[in-house]
């Protein structure tokens, strides 16, 4: 129980922005009026995708998945902020550290393939529209969702375990606001050159291979909508898809800025703000990105709040 003790606290110290406290106010009020927004958005676009026949379609079943992502992406690390923001503690119990650390990492992995799989959904629309019910129907959309929820849980389980093994040598004070995985290698001690590297090549694979895949994705589109004689084809072509482009640029953006680095090059702060971005505000951004940029998603809000009101 000693060296259990000795190897992992009973509790981390979550430094935050100690060096900047007059922060913590404006973050406390900005999460707070964020993370409901966040909740409510994301839920709403799951209730219209179930309940409006109109969006039964694998473009709004995969983004249904994508709203759930974020509901508990969020949620896995707002709370906890919430908690040290507002009170003279900074502390998560190594238990709490865990489970975050779990399941952070869980969301960010499945999301970086989910977006890969979004685009390759909107190729095979645009691309082979008289082939697009025989190819996306409802077993392949299933067993490719499967796949995307699988390949996050591994990367996580994999990663995760494999850092919470390094020796911590007494240490338990994390310059972070969460528990993430660079921050806890860089905080071990004694030999973690392989933890870093595993890491690297991990997310090279889990982000640059599916980004390029977008990137393929997009190209095809936009060389099968250059086709398009109609300008109204066109609009209604690039509409399904700059919604999406733009989840996916606010995503992989930071993502890629903070974990195809090596740890140990990770500047102090770059990792909390990078946190707060694709932790907070993206997933809080998502529903009023895909809402106010498709017609469809608007007038199925719309038959929802207006079947509220009769009750």
């Amino acid at each position: 129980m000693t060296e259990t003790n000795k190897s992992h606290p009973e509790e981390f110290i979550l430094l935050g922005f100690e060096d900047h406290p007059w922060l913590e106010l404006p973050l406390f009020i900005i999460l707070l009026v964020t993370y409901p927004l966040a909740m409510m958005g994301n839920i709403a676009i799951i209730l219209v995708s179930i309940l409006e026949p109109c969006l039964h379609s694998p473009m709004y079943f995969f983004l249904t998945n994508l709203s759930f992502l974020d509901m508990c992406y969020t949620t896995s690390i707002v709370p906890q902020m919430l908690t040290n923001l507002g009170g003279a503690t900074k502390t998560i119990s190594y238990m709490r550290c865990v489970v975050q650390l779990y399941f952070f990492h869980t969301m960010g992995g499945t999301e970086c393939v989910l977006l890969a799989l979004m685009s390759f959904d909107r190729y095979v629309a645009i691309c082979r529209p008289l082939h697009y019910t025989l190819i996306m129907n409802q077993r392949t959309c299933l067993l490719l969702v499967s796949t995307v929820w699988l390949t996050g849980i591994s990367y996580a389980v994999s990663e995760a375990t494999a850092t919470l093994q390094l020796p911590l040598c007494g240490h338990n004070k994390l310059d972070h606001i969460v528990c993430e995985i660079p921050v806890l290698i860089k905080t071990a001690c004694g030999e973690k050159e392989s933890n870093e590297l595993a890491l690297s090549v991990v997310c090279f694979f889990l982000l640059a291979v599916p980004l390029c895949l977008i990137l393929a994705s997009y190209a095809a589109i936009g060389h099968a909508v250059r086709k398009i004689k109609s300008v109204e084809g066109r609009t209604k072509a690039f509409g399904t898809c700059s919604s999406h482009l733009i989840v996916v640029s606010l995503f992989y953006g930071p993502g890629i800025s903070m974990y195809l680095q090596p740890p140990s090059s990770i500047s102090r702060n770059q990792p909390k703000f990078m946190a707060l971005f694709y932790g907070v505000v993206s997933p809080t951004l998502n529903p009023f990105i895909y809402t106010l940029r498709n017609k469809d998603v608007k007038g199925a809000l719309g038959n929802l709040v207006r079947r509220i009101s009769m009750f």
